[in-house]
């Protein structure tokens, strides 16, 4: 698999250029994502609302959970502004069902298993931890808009008041129909 910051040639630096700055304004793509019941993720079921589409790196590790929370607690907020919830991570279906079963979650959940989606939205990235550098998912949002272009997106996410900045974004393109 490629990563969007391995950067060994111009090649590379487009594709990186790409994924992390050129997608705001793009069409969104649900490329390779299935929900935990197995159905197909399809950007044309959405069509009329906003989505947040928003990518963690583990199911049910403390991060990730908090992330989850933040946004089912306020799933009715992003509801009565026409906007649909949609986590991705590299988990199995059976670990969203049980991640989701475990901390009570309303909100979908989608599989990457192949990656294609966070290779297609530049989150699948290099890191490096207690010296030890390995491949893993860039916590990011992106905002998709009614008609399914990337309106907003957020990298690098720290999770103490991203939900809430989310939600204020919301509001602000709504108010902008």
């Amino acid at each position: 698999m490629r990563a969007s910051l391995n950067i060994d040639s111009e090649s590379d630096i487009r594709y990186q250029l790409i994924n992390w700055v050129g997608m705001l304004g793009d069409k969104a793509s649900f490329v390779g994502l299935t929900f935990e019941d197995g159905g197909n993720l399809n950007l044309a079921d959405y069509v009329g609302k906003n989505i947040v589409l928003y990518f963690y790196p583990k199911d049910d590790t403390p991060g990730c959970t908090l992330e989850a929370k933040g946004f089912n607690d306020h799933l009715n907020d992003f509801a009565n502004l026409n906007t649909v919830i949609i986590g991705v991570s590299k988990d199995s279906k059976d670990s969203h069902e049980k991640f989701k079963k475990k901390h009570c979650l309303n909100i979908m959940l989608a599989s990457d298993l192949e990656g294609k989606a966070c290779e297609n939205y530049g989150v699948w990235v290099e890191k490096s931890m207690y010296g030890k550098k390995y491949f893993g998912i860039n916590r990011s949002t992106f905002l998709i808009d009614t008609e399914g272009n990337i309106k907003k997106i957020w990298k690098n996410v720290s999770v103490t008041g991203h939900v809430q900045d989310v939600l204020e974004e919301v509001k602000t393109l709504n108010k902008g129909k």
